[in-house]
């Protein structure tokens, strides 16, 4: 079972940056390929960035590409996602979500942690 643990959220201004962090609890994190999507109240939840197990490559939500940064930290079995520029319409709680190298979706989800711009 993968545990995942998100943290950095907070209440910032717009044009702020913040850094989400999301740690897993799983021996072979270098395996998993990480996301971070995000919900805001009274909307589905949608995809935010990916990271792969294997390249590392990424790929963003059209919404955030060219302010937001998906990255691993292997060693430290962490995912982080820098976002800059932040607008009010980013407000949401953002979810970390994992897959295997075998799997299909993500079935793994962390608690989400709850990011508020102010406008």
């Amino acid at each position: 079972q993968v545990q995942l643990v998100e943290s950095g959220g907070g209440l910032v201004q717009a044009g702020d940056s913040l850094r989400l962090s999301c740690t897993a609890s799983v021996r072979t994190f270098s395996s998993y390929t990480m996301a971070w999507f995000r919900q805001a109240p009274g909307e589905d939840r949608e995809f935010v960035a990916t990271i792969t197990w294997s390249t590392g490559s990424t790929t963003y939500a059209d919404s955030v590409k060219g302010r937001f940064t998906i990255s691993r930290d292997n060693a430290k079995n962490t995912v982080y996602l820098q976002m800059h520029s932040l607008k009010a319409e980013d407000t949401a709680v953002y979810y970390c979500a994992a897959r295997d190298f075998l799997g299909a979706g993500y079935p793994y989800w962390g608690q989400g942690t709850q990011v508020t711009v102010s406008s």
